[in-house]
This record gives C-alpha cells, structure tokens and sequence, in this order.
C-alpha cells in the first residue's frame, strides 16, 4: 500500500528490479498508474484504506487477477492529522494506519498460506510502524491503546497520540499476526524505516509552523537541516528495512525491525534488526485483545 511516493515508491522499484511483480495499492489512481508505468509495477484499481468498502473491493478485484501472493507490505500511513472520521466512522488515524490495514491482511491471508504451500516457503507480511510506538525526542507520553476510547470520542483530541497509537496497533497487528499464523506459512513482522524525507509529516510540520508561507518555508528549512545532519534519510535508504524483512532468510516472526530513530531511550536511537521495543505497552497480551477487537469493528 501506499506504492506511488516515499519507501513504498523505492520498495517497489527494488523488488521489480529482482523480478518480482509488484502491485501497487494506491488511493488515488493517476499517482498509482504513474508509478507503476515508472517502475513497471502493476496498477489494477484503487484503495482507499479509510473507506473498508474500498479494501474489499480491491482484494476481490486482486483475487480475480492472481492466485498467488508471497507477500503483503502494509506501508501506506498518515501522521497526525487534523481530526477526522472514515467512511466507516472511525478516528482517521486509527482507522487508516490500522484497521483498513488489518482488513486487507485479513482477507489476503487465506491467498498468503496457499501460496506458502505451494512454493513450501513462508510468505512474508510487512506492516510500517515507527519510532512513535515508543517515547521520542519529540513526545513524552508513552503510546497506549485505550480500548475504551479508540476513536477518540470522550477523550480530547491529540492528533500525535493518536498517531503513537495507531503506530503501537501496527506493531501489535504484526505481533498478532505470528500468534495467529505459524512462522513457516507466515512471518510477520513490523518495522521502523526511519525518517524518511516525504510528505508524511506535512501535518505535523504544520502543526509547528504554521499552514503559511512563512510555515512553509520554516518546515522545509528545518526538514532539509535535519536531512544533511542524517537525522532524516531518503526513501531509498527508508525503503531497506521492508526490504530486509521481505528478502533476508534469518527474519522472525512477530519482530520489530527499526533504523536509527529519534527514540528517548538512548540504546534504542542506533536501531537494530530486530530490537526490542521501548514500551511497555507492546504486549502480546495487548495484541491479541486488539486482534480480536479489530475482527469485531471490520466485520470478519
């Protein structure tokens, strides 16, 4: 998901380099059908993931195409936006960065297991979290999954806790996923691609500089300081990440693959491949309840 732009773009380009055939699940279809001519990807139809209608749409107009699917990259993502409902009534961040996720793997996964029957290798399933599953430099509240207030409906609105929660539930997602389906049919993992020069933190650039030029400019002054001090990477290297857990031999299910971030935690800031994460919050516990509460929100 998310294949026209950033690391989903650079992934893309990769694996087709290596011969795989990659479709591109896009919102918007002239960007998908533009990437797709430019790294010679496949574009069939649109999905929107805050619309759960759209996902299911696009997973029957995939199964008519293929009968074979190695590996799923949950990579397409927004960042503390203004708040917001989906089509389907959920908090915006929660309901994209999460649950039309969950539904897309849920209903691919029968294809992913075949596939792995057929090839006798394990197919491979890629969620994109983040260093924001955790405390940062930027944000001292620990992320948590209120399963009373999912949709942020009593509580007021923080469009960066929301953000930290929904990226703790991509973890979680990808930790259920290894509990639910063994490492030789599936290995589920999520990563950290680092920060990554895209459009992604329009939102919350915004949110420090202001929407006006004079925003504008300040974002884009500090973005591109922050990338010549290393402290934000291109999509290229953002991309390496998904690629190492879709390519390597030695990845573990239910994992979490992180490059350099702006964690709080000083031994966590380099990385690792996996690493454990900083929170206390990210338990297996806490996955499968969210596992069960996310079947009963999207119908399945």
């Amino acid at each position: 998901t998310g294949a026209n732009s950033g690391c989903g773009l650079e992934t893309t380009r990769q694996l087709v380099k290596q011969g795989a055939i990659v479709v591109l699940a896009c919102r918007n279809a002239e960007r998908g059908e533009k990437a797709a001519k430019e790294t010679n990807g496949v574009f069939i139809t649109t999905l929107d993931l805050a619309s759960l209608e759209s996902v299911r749409a696009f997973v029957d107009a995939f199964k008519e195409k293929y009968q074979r699917l190695d590996a799923l990259v949950n990579n397409a993502g927004i960042m503390a936006c203004p708040y917001g409902k989906t089509k389907d009534g959920f908090e915006m961040q929660f309901g994209c960065n999460h649950l039309g996720h969950f539904l897309l793997l849920k209903l691919l996964t029968p294809l992913l297991i075949k596939t792995a029957e057929d090839t006798k290798k394990p197919s491979r399933f890629v969620t994109l979290s983040s260093c924001a599953l955790a405390l940062t430099t930027f944000r001292d509240v620990m992320p948590n999954v209120d399963f009373d207030d999912l949709n942020w409906e009593t509580r007021e609105y923080n469009a960066t806790d929301a953000y930290g929660q929904s990226k703790l539930s991509n973890y979680l997602h990808a930790v259920g996923a290894s509990q639910k389906y063994p490492s030789d049919k599936l290995i589920s993992t999520s990563v950290h691609p680092g920060w990554v020069y895209s459009p992604l933190d329009t939102h919350a650039m915004t949110s420090m500089f202001g929407s006006g030029f004079f925003g504008q400019m300040m974002g884009g002054i500090v973005k591109q300081l922050l990338y010549w001090k290393g402290d934000i990477i291109s999509p290229v290297d953002g991309s390496q990440t998904t690629l190492h857990c879709l390519l390597a031999d030695d990845i573990e299910s239910g994992k979490f693959y992180s490059q350099m971030g702006v964690y709080k935690d000083e031994e966590c800031k380099k990385g690792g491949w996996p690493m454990e994460v900083p929170n206390p919050n990210a338990t297996p516990e806490a996955a499968e309840k969210l596992w069960d509460v996310s079947e009963k929100l999207v119908g399945v």
